[in-house]
């Protein structure tokens, strides 16, 4: 699985005008699917997210979590993560099929919830406008095909 992290102030995705998911601290999380992953993929990078420490202690540094940070979570499906760019015109046949990415992507959110955090969404597979007041901006990029 792969997904972009962004440290917001807020963040929404509408849907045909209407919103599906809105946020306000917290992170606006672009989540992709590939061919091959699993539940140990969604699970690995559910617990990545929670613990992922890039919001300001009362020194300035990165040092707090979601949780000490009181955030909250947009995430949106993002299958064109995993477009293959060696030509012009991206291909994405190292996306997971939706049959497979949706379960993927719902497991990914609910143990985030399970953690105790706010987890807005998007619509998977819709055409969705996405805005966000990125903050920083502190933008981090996971992929658990990789050893870190």
């Amino acid at each position: 699985m792969r997904a972009v992290v962004t440290r917001v102030k807020s963040a929404c995705v509408t849907v045909d005008g209407a919103v599906t998911g809105s946020i306000g601290t917290g992170y606006l999380v672009l989540l992709g699917v590939g061919a091959d992953d699993t539940e140990a993929d969604a699970r690995k990078l559910a617990d990545k997210t929670a613990n992922l420490r890039v919001f300001e202690d009362e020194n300035g540094k990165m040092n707090l979590n979601l949780s000490q940070a009181g955030g909250q979570i947009l995430a949106v499906s993002q299958f064109t993560l995993y477009a293959d760019t060696s030509t012009r015109r991206p291909g994405f046949t190292e996306a997971a099929r939706p049959e497979k990415a949706e379960p993927l992507y719902e497991l990914y959110m609910a143990l985030l919830r399970e953690k105790g955090f706010k987890v807005e969404k998007g619509i998977f597979g819709a055409d969705m406008q996405v805005e966000s007041i990125n903050d920083g901006p502190v933008t981090i990029i996971f992929d658990t095909e990789k050893k870190a």
